[in-house]
């Protein structure tokens, strides 16, 4: 059995951790094809190696090519991916992921559920790193999914509602339970995104496995902090198996 530790000294989002799935070894073009199952033909994908701290990663972009929505809502997320022709599992995890946000983001905001509306680009990017994220891991042959205390940040963030302290209020209900830290850079290091995928498909959270480095990856998100988004790859030493560190 093959296991993904995420390190999420620098927090996570959807973007970071696609980009870290590819710079591991994750193909591309195969991930282009599968986005092709979708069947949202605005979609662009741009992958490129850009430097962080000085360290070449890999950064990913969604791009929604003459797209004029400025959101869509839950209902209409499912939609796409029930309609889709993407493998049963990949829908299954694609739509707990997307459920876990929109069901806080209702509980806080006290609305239904199918009021709750993802942004960015008519939420296309949101889609593309959680369907992207969920089928990437199947796609390396991921059985289980390990994370550790993840570095959140501190301040505000400006978004849909207004001023909002970070931890945002989605992001922090999504890491209820879990091990959480800001080492005090002012910035939204987390998202509501990268912790619903880490939250949906992780089974542990706490320190690295004992494991041998075989394969190295770096992902990068949109700020320049000076700082990577890691992945070492490797067996676990203890168990046998293969381990992603991101």
């Amino acid at each position: 059995m093959r296991i993904a530790y995420f390190d999420c000294f620098s927090g996570a989002s959807g973007d970071m951790i696609l980009g870290s799935l590819i710079d591991a070894g994750l193909n591309s073009r195969l991930l282009r094809e599968e986005l092709k199952k979708l069947s949202i033909p605005v979609i662009r994908l741009k992958v490129k190696k850009v430097l962080k701290g000085g360290i070449a990663g890999t950064q990913v972009i969604v791009e929604g090519r003459s797209e004029k929505r400025s959101h869509r809502n839950f209902k209409e997320m499912m939609r796409i991916i029930d309609r889709s022709h993407l493998e049963t599992d990949v829908k299954e995890k694609s739509r707990e992921v997307f459920q876990r946000i929109a069901s806080v983001e209702a509980k806080i905001h006290r609305k239904p559920i199918d009021q709750i509306h993802f942004h960015e680009i008519g939420g296309l990017d949101s889609i593309v790193d959680i369907v992207g994220s969920v089928w990437g891991l199947g796609q390396m042959g991921i059985h289980e999914v390990h994370v550790s205390k993840v570095n959140v940040g501190t301040g505000f963030v400006k978004c849909e509602h207004g001023t909002l302290p970070v931890p945002a209020p989605a992001t922090l209900a999504l890491m209820k339970g879990k091990p959480i830290y800001s080492s005090g850079v002012e910035r939204e290091l987390l998202t509501p995104t990268g912790a619903a995928i880490q939250t949906s498909l992780g089974s542990q959270f706490g320190q690295m496995p004992s494991m041998k480095v075989e394969r190295i990856g770096y992902g990068a998100g949109r700020d320049d902090l000076g700082q990577p988004f890691y992945v070492w790859m490797g067996p676990r030493t203890d168990y046998g198996k293969i381990c992603h560190t991101i």
